[in-house]
């Protein structure tokens, strides 16, 4: 059997979701459909937009379907006419039923951005950098009606770097998601693909983000903010607060000074240094509410910062 005998439907909605879409277009994948999120409003005018997946299908002349709910009836029916083999799901941001989940004969292949059972749920690359972790990666898996519950069956790994952000994270998983799906796909073909059950009892949970996960207490150490600004860039972004304002801070690295948690130790170009309750946090870039985001030195030369100036409530 080869990829194009197999008719794929492909799940996915977000940027994480095209190199794998594409993956599958270039090794020749029979894609018989792409489901992908409805269209939203975006930006100032709130102008309606494609997801990123919908764009590339549209590029590649594959035929999109964007229900409002895939457990819908005649969703469902819509899918089962298309007689698929094979499901495969990026971040497609529904769940899918149990009547979906039954109709391709070779089952739902899900790509997972976490060393699973680690990390289930929605936000698993912000998680594991919040967390500390120094390695993740992907890990396919056939789906089932739990939450990223299933057989796992391949799994690639990568460290994660000590000043790397999600974003930069996001988008070398996005690769090696890639790589990894292929390697599934051709396995899947060829008979040899294996499957392993997951120990529930070493899984932790990753929930979706929400912005108040960005506030800052600068009583934890340094090393526990860092991560955690990293970890939410570039989204929902880390804050604290500066004279009564929102005040968001990215590009930061652990330092070693000493002082009152959330006090202002140093101001130069090179970054503003902040006390932690261990240790301190040189900032690299900061962006006032409204403004933009900028570099330490030109922040300071437009909003100048005292030493000993008090961050956060």
């Amino acid at each position: 059997m080869r990829p194009q005998d197999l008719r794929t439907v492909f799940m996915g909605t977000p940027d994480f979701a095209l190199s794998t879409l594409q993956g599958l277009i270039d090794a020749g994948c029979q894609l018989v459909g792409v489901y992908t999120q409805p269209d939203r409003p975006k930006g100032r005018g709130k102008q309606l937009a494609a997801p990123p997946v919908k764009e590339l299908a549209l590029r590649h002349n594959l035929p999109v379907f964007q229900p409002v709910k895939l457990r819908q009836p005649e969703a469902v029916e819509e899918l089962r006419q298309l007689a698929p083999d094979l499901i495969v799901v990026v971040a497609f941001g529904q769940i899918l039923p149990k009547t979906v989940l039954d109709i391709p004969a070779h089952g739902c292949i899900n790509v997972h951005a976490s060393l699973l059972p680690k990390y289930r749920g929605a936000a698993p690359i912000n998680k594991a950098i919040i967390d500390g972790e120094t390695e993740t990666g992907i890990t396919t898996m056939y789906m089932d009606v739990g939450l990223d519950t299933g057989d796992m069956l391949i799994k690639k790994s990568l460290s994660i770097g000590l000043n790397e952000t999600a974003g930069e994270l996001h988008d070398r998983l996005a690769c090696l998601g890639r790589e990894t799906m292929v390697e599934t796909l051709l396995q899947l073909c060829a008979g040899s693909l294996k499957r392993e059950k997951q120990d529930d009892s070493l899984s932790n949970y990753a929930p979706m983000l929400k912005k108040e996960d960005g506030r800052l207490d600068w009583n934890r150490t340094a090393a526990d903010l860092h991560n955690q600004v990293r970890g939410l860039d570039p989204w929902p972004g880390a804050y604290t607060s500066l004279d009564g304002q929102l005040l968001k801070l990215a590009r930061t690295q652990v330092a070693v000074g000493k002082g009152l948690p959330g006090s202002v130790l140093a101001a130069t170009p090179n970054g503003v240094e902040v006390a932690c309750g261990d240790g301190s946090l040189l900032i690299g870039d900061l962006q006032l509410a409204g403004k933009k985001r900028l570099a330490a030195g030109d922040f300071l030369r437009g909003y100048p910062v005292a030493i000993g100036t008090r961050l956060g409530d």
